[in-house]
């Protein structure tokens, strides 16, 4: 069986690795060279909180990372998203944080953080505002764009160790936000700190994705290739509106083979724990994000989640598969959306068996068609429940219930 593994390996390291038609952007290797070699895991404060976060917050949520042990299963980043900054910047040009939310500034929630072993996250935009400022429900007109250097500096400053860096223009040219993601991440190249470059081309442009079209893998960490996600298992809004579990992992899909060491795709934030979706649907965000090698932040309110939020987060064969060391994702077989496999590790392989119907049912790969011939000696044992299901008849059969995920890992 190890031979067939090994060569059936072979085939997904070369779709993988295969030639992109857009060409990448701003030129080879990571953004922020000998950084974030896996995905980056964390928390945002975005979904839970938007625009009405403040130091006690950010801090309290830091230290439920700390508390439940997510923090020591690799969700280290805590993102102060959108609506940190005051409306103006400083007699300088610097930016600084909201006198009354963040009194006692950025540089000090940053040693906080640093100082229960976790990582300091913060938010900016690529033009002259941030997102809520764009959509005119934040004042000001704060964001980096034209002043990446001294932003740069500032977040280097404060301590910062990742960048959420949105779009935030109905500016459509492409030629545009290449200049200004490439100079924001120059910016960050230029200080002495490494600090991750998660971009999000797509917002405010609408009926288009361009993080979809164009692969961004040397400008940035982590890039959108998708718009927001929404807690529920599929909308009808297309690419352009708020899309649910299913209609993310169709858009990305396509667009794994991006990825690799300090380079993801983003298809947004875990909603695990949001009202509006069942627990096997949250199992399945989270299974499908893993076998995207795509990074997993986490949304929900961290003070106040349920045993069962807690083990989904946390559960442990589904991050290892994530932070894989050999960053190769996964893709459909046979282009089947409910069936993907993943190489891991150096021999090792994993299946995953979405149920998309309104039904439980049983799920089958064939070994054929995961290269595996002939074998009938193949064991898959399933992440969630380490289960194990040995193959019969040249198939690995497993019941997989209403939206829910199976995955296995082959032995």
């Amino acid at each position: 069986m190890v031979a067939a593994v090994v060569a059936v390996i072979a085939v997904l390291a070369a779709v993988a690795c295969a030639p992109q038609q857009e060409g990448r952007i701003g030129g080879d290797g990571p953004a922020i060279p000998g950084l974030a070699g896996v995905p980056p895991m964390g928390w945002n404060s975005w979904n839970t909180f938007g625009c009405r976060i403040t130091e006690q917050i950010i801090r309290a949520q830091a230290d439920a990372l700390v508390s439940s042990g997510l923090r020591d299963a690799g969700y280290k980043y805590v993102i102060v998203d959108d609506c940190w900054a005051a409306p103006q910047r400083d007699a300088s040009g610097r930016l600084q944080a909201d006198p009354v939310r963040f009194p006692s500034g950025m540089a000090a929630l940053g040693d906080y953080l640093h100082q229960r072993g976790l990582l300091f996250g913060i938010y900016s935009g690529a033009r002259d505002k941030t997102c809520t400022q764009f959509q005119g429900t934040y004042p000001g007109a704060t964001g980096s764009g034209g002043h990446e250097a001294i932003d740069a500096q500032t977040f280097a400053g404060w301590g910062v160790d990742y960048l959420k860096y949105d779009w935030c223009s109905s500016d459509t040219s492409h030629d545009d936000q290449v200049a200004s993601f490439t100079a924001m991440r120059n910016a960050l190249r230029d200080t002495d700190r490494r600090i991750v470059f998660a971009i999000n081309p797509n917002s405010g442009v609408a009926g288009s994705v361009p993080g979809a079209e164009f692969d961004w893998g040397g400008t940035a960490t982590t890039t959108r290739v998708t718009n927001d996600v929404t807690p529920a298992w599929s909308t009808a809004n297309g690419s352009s509106g708020y899309q649910g579990i299913v209609n993310i992992v169709d858009a990305a899909g396509p667009l794994t083979a991006r990825v690799k060491p300090g380079s993801f795709i983003d298809p947004d934030m875990l909603v695990v724990g949001s009202t509006g979706l069942t627990p096997a649907q949250q199992r399945t965000q989270i299974s499908m994000w893993s076998m995207m090698a795509a990074p997993l932040i986490a949304g929900n309110d961290l003070t106040n989640m349920s045993q069962q939020t807690l083990d989904t987060l946390r559960n442990a064969a589904i991050i290892a598969i994530d932070q894989d060391s050999r960053v190769v994702a996964g893709a459909m077989v046979d282009d089947d959306p409910e069936v993907w496999s993943r190489a891991i590790g150096e021999k090792g392989l994993v299946i995953s068996l979405t149920n998309r119907a309104d039904h439980a049912r049983t799920l089958s790969v064939s070994l054929g068609s995961i290269g595996l011939v002939g074998d009938a000696s193949v064991t898959g044992v399933d992440a969630w429940t380490g289960r194990s299901f040995t193959a019969q008849h040249g198939e690995l059969s497993v019941p997989v219930g209403v939206h829910d995920t199976v995955v296995l890992e082959i032995r």
